[in-house]
């Protein structure tokens, strides 16, 4: 059977993330007999960064948005007095020494300023793409480079150690959100310059770092072993459960008359929801009229078992 589900990798300091991409995909075509097998991940993390990486496997890449659409959450540390061009340590550093240092007060209260809807300006150094190429490439052929705010929302903000010239933050945010530019802007917020020194991502949605396996335990072995349901990619939608005759017609693109309820138990009637079949997800199904027809459920992407 061909290998479907996520990966909830531990990637390492120094590794890209299309590193590790690279490394399940060769232990797949090792354990599946030279075939090659799908794999992508769910979201970037810079090879300064460490934590948890959501790598999609088979056919569980088309779920990727799903996955990316969850909150995730950080760590890091900042060093006050300070900044680069890059955000972080890899750009050469500058010193404010005109600078005051902020206390803890001020910091409470930029990191108070901060939280819900903001926009946020990502930083040139950046994988964004602009007008076909990514930010850093501008950057490092040395053009100049704008790269257009956004709205981001940050769920959680906490500082959880101040111990000067550093501080460490405990962060939830949603989807888009550069950490290294919330911590800046918080130090700003709060009269200084700031550079990110460590990042680590502990989880994404249900996908936790006490979960996590290390690459270097995936390398030498068969990730299979490790995938988790596609369901995990889904679990926030509505649900229901189908038959064989109606995992059938949404084999053959036809809809469904049935009814999804969200968390208050109420009926859905617009979006997406999860058909689940034998306790497996079989397809993701969204709601929507046809001509004259009721609201019915149509099939958006379907996993049909081999």
């Amino acid at each position: 059977m061909t290998p479907f589900g996520f990966l909830c990798c531990d990637k390492p300091v120094g590794m890209t993330s299309r590193d590790a991409v690279n490394i399940v995909a060769g232990c797949l075509r090792k354990s599946n007999d030279g075939k090659k097998v799908k794999v992508g991940h769910a979201g970037t993390l810079d090879p300064l960064a460490e934590g948890v990486l959501v790598l999609a496997v088979g056919r569980a890449v088309r779920l990727v948005p799903y996955v990316q659409q969850q909150s995730k959450f950080y760590r890091a540390t900042f060093l006050l007095g300070q900044s680069t061009v890059s955000g972080d340590t890899e750009g050469e550093v500058t010193v404010r020494d005109d600078l005051p240092m902020p206390n803890r007060n001020q910091l409470d209260a930029a990191a108070a300023s901060l939280r819900g809807t903001i926009t946020q300006i990502p930083p040139a150094h950046s994988a964004i793409k602009i007008d076909g190429k990514r930010a850093y490439d501008l950057v490092r052929a040395g053009k100049e480079v704008v790269v257009p705010s956004r709205q981001v929302i940050i769920n959680h903000l906490d500082i959880t150690r101040f111990a000067p010239p550093e501080f460490d933050l405990d962060i939830g945010c949603g989807s888009g959100t550069y950490i290294r530019t919330l911590g800046i802007d918080l130090a700003n917020a709060a009269g200084s310059v700031a550079v990110m020194t460590y990042l680590r991502r502990y989880a994404v949605g249900v996908f936790h770092e006490r979960d996590s396996i290390p690459i270097d335990e995936i390398r030498n072995t068969d990730p299979c072993q490790f995938l988790r349901p596609g369901l995990d990619a889904v679990g926030y939608l509505p649900s229901f459960q189908i038959d064989d005759d109606q995992a059938r017609r949404l084999i053959n693109g036809l809809d469904l008359n049935l009814d999804a309820l969200d968390d208050a138990g109420n009926v859905v009637t617009s979006g997406d929801a999860a058909a689940i079949w034998k306790g497996e997800l079989f397809a993701v199904v969204h709601r929507r009229k046809i001509e004259s027809q009721s609201y019915q459920w149509w099939p958006k992407r379907v996993f049909p078992r081999d």
